[in-house]
Parts: structure tokens; sequence; C-alpha cells
């Protein structure tokens, strides 16, 4: 169960503002959504860090010890198209888990050397992010391909990641009713890969669909809804997973460059995993 709760935290990562079509008159959280390229020479950094936490299961029923794992992870990309129309980036993650009924927050004490804890930089991947077709400006496409920096999976029972390898595509579009209300849709898609032996992960497929619905009520500010599903298919490795969560957050324009987003989810069904709560927030440079 340990190895299955960790793969709750992938969703979550996506905040919405506003379509292409609006660049002129819109604040970096209305312009710049997932769908958005950059401009040639320009960049976009992304901090991120989730905290799931959990005391129920799909295993058993009743409370369960309290099992956390926290995520952090860093977004680089960049401009490199006369045309606007390609970005090349590199993501980074570091992972912190604790097991054993501790306190959630206790991941951050990040005392690996304990038998209830693990912490460390679990993988890195080079990526692209493009536009497939020029007349549908808010369709882009970001693939990547994780390499795993783990050397096991688990260790004295603690998981810390997949030992494994992921190519991920994530297929995003924006649309604006009006200048306050914007749906942002999402879909990811990771094949993982490896030998079998070395993660319950490798040879399966995770689909992960999202709707995102933001209401603006100024330039600089946003509160959303939001709506995720993931299904894992086995392709090899007798493991089968799906889970639907459900969530609110809110974006702010600190400055011209800096904007703070929040983001809380809650796993409200599924079928061989954990239903805890996500607790997010991260920060994004854009110049």
């Amino acid at each position: 169960m340990k190895k299955l709760t960790l793969l709750l935290l992938a969703i979550a990562t996506s905040i919405t503002g506003f379509s292409q079509e609006d660049e002129a008159s819109g604040s970096n959280i209305q312009t710049y959504t997932p769908s958005k390229l950059l401009s040639q020479g320009q960049w976009d950094i992304k901090f991120f860090n989730n905290l799931y936490t959990q005391t129920e299961s799909t295993f058993t029923s009743g409370t369960e010890a309290r099992e956390t794992y926290f995520t952090s992870t860093v977004d680089v990309f960049t401009g490199i198209s006369a045309n606007n129309r390609f970005n090349v980036g590199l993501l980074l993650e570091f992972r912190s888990n604790v097991i054993g009924d501790r306190d959630a927050l206790d991941v951050f004490k990040f005392d690996g050397e304990s038998n209830t804890a693990r912490s460390g930089f679990t993988s890195f991947a080079p990526a692209v992010k493009f536009n497939p077709i020029k007349s549908v400006s808010n369709f882009t496409i970001q693939t990547a391909f994780h390499i795993p920096l783990v050397d096991n999976e688990s260790e004295n029972g603690v998981f810390l990641d997949q030992k494994g390898f992921t190519f991920q595509n994530r297929f995003f579009y924006d649309y604006n009713f009006n200048s306050k209300w914007q749906l942002f849709t999402e879909l990811n898609t990771e094949y993982h890969f490896g030998k079998k032996e070395e993660s319950f992960a490798n040879n399966s497929l995770s689909l992960t669909p999202g709707l995102f619905l933001s209401y603006f009520p100024s330039s600089k500010f946003t509160v959303l809804g939001l709506v995720q599903h993931s299904q894992r298919i086995d392709t090899g490795n007798d493991f089968e997973q799906d889970f639907t969560a459900v969530g609110g957050g809110a974006k702010y324009q600190i400055s011209d460059v800096l904007n703070i987003e929040t983001l809380y989810s809650k796993f409200v069904r599924g079928n061989n995993t954990g239903l805890g709560q996500s607790f997010n927030i991260g920060l994004r440079a854009l110049f």
C-alpha cells in the first residue's frame, strides 16, 4: 500500500488563467495558462510543492496509521522559436515521505536515516512544449522523459519514488466564456516502463483527464474549482488502479514577474488507492 499512495501526488499541477487571444489586455495569470507558449528568449520558472496525507484507503475500512508524501518540483522552460510555437525545458523533482502515524509536517524534518522516513532528489526530465496546430493557438502538448535517480523504490518499508522511466505527454486546452470565466482542460498520459520487479508501476499506462473552471474577480486574482480522474491500465505488471479528486484553489499576481498559487484537493473515491487530501502551494516567475 505504501507504494501505491504516492501515485496520488501526480495530479494538481496545472492552475488556470486566460487563453492566448487575451494576451494584450490580461495579466500573466490570465495570459500564461499551461496552454500558452513562451516567446523566443522568454523564461518561465515554476516552484511547486505538494503535500499529500492520508489515514484512509480502499484496502481497509476505518482509520489507518497516517502516511504523508511531500513532492517539490522545479520546472524551467524557455522559448526558442521565432514563431512562438516551440519551448524546451527541464523538470526536477525532490521527495520526502514519512509513515508509521507520524505527524504530516514531519516530512520537513528530512530525517531519512530513520525507519519511518526517506527523502532525496528522485528524478529529472528533459521536456519540450509545442503547438501542433497553428490555427488553434490555445492547444499545446508538453512531452517529457522522466529519468529515475532512486536506487531502491522502497527501503525498510518506506516508499520514496518509482524506479522506472516515464514517457509523459500532457495535452492542454483553454476556452474563454467571457472576461470573467474560463475553462481549462488537461489530459495527462504517462507510460511507465522498466524492469517488472523494480517497480509496481512499470509496464502500465496512466490516463488523467482534468477540468478546471476559473473565475476572475480582477485581472490579478482568480479562484477555481477542479475535478480530476486517473486511470491506470495494466500492460504487464498485474496492477490496475483508479481514483477521482475534487478541489479548489486561487492564484494571485504579486508583481509583473511573480505570482503565487494555492490548491486543495480531496480524493473522494478509487480502487487500489489511498483516500487522502492534498495541499499545494507554488510560485511562478515569468520574464
